[in-house]
């Protein structure tokens, strides 16, 4: 059973089309618009195409209502890219949600995305101030009469690994001790 139309000159009436299309050009939604108005569904549609209204997708709408939103997210995506040298990876778990999505917010907010060779050379300049404040303190260790092995079991890195730290320091070396018997001078057979 329908419901009876409402009298004329009822409030219902006093929403005028043309007061529909200003709030939905403003970024109501149809529902929203049903839900202030009081009037149907069906009703603020043919109201908005009786004013000559423009429909909007809905996504169209998402982008209209969370511009300000997305463009803050965007901005803050490029500042983390650019100054602390994330990855499109880092930004999708930091809010975009996928790589995807992250390297068109970069680009909305003006980045240019780098290659993975770029955001690699970033990253070693970054650990280099790290690996070269380590190499110091090694060798500081090793000049105080630390052993390469004991300072491979201190900070959980291969001997192979404290010895390059260690002459990329600048370390002078102490002779090798030679484990096993040892060489007899002479002759050999």
């Amino acid at each position: 059973m329908n419901p009876q139309p409402p009298p004329e000159g009822s409030e219902t009436e006093a929403i005028t089309a043309p007061a529909l299309r200003e709030q939905y050009e403003g970024g109501a939604t149809v529902a929203e618009l049903v839900a202030t108005s009081g009037l149907s569904y069906g009703t603020v549609i043919n109201r908005l195409h009786e004013a000559g209204t423009v429909m909007r997708t809905s996504w169209q709408t998402r982008r209209m209502r969370d511009g300000q939103a997305r463009r803050n997210l965007a901005v803050r995506l490029r500042h983390l890219y650019e100054q602390h040298g994330a990855t499109l990876t880092e930004l999708a778990a930091a809010g975009a949600g996928t790589r995807r999505a992250a390297r068109r917010l970069l680009i909305e907010a003006g980045g240019t995305p780098r290659t993975t060779q770029q955001t690699l050379r970033i990253r070693s300049a970054a650990d280099a101030a790290v690996r070269k404040k380590l190499a110091a303190s090694l060798r500081a260790r090793y000049e105080a009469g630390a052993t390469v092995p004991e300072l491979a079991k201190e900070c959980n890195y291969s001997i192979a690994t404290v010895y390059r730290l260690l002459h990329q320091a600048g370390t002078r070396m102490r002779p090798q001790h030679r484990h096993g018997p040892a060489r007899r001078a002479g002759k050999r057979a």
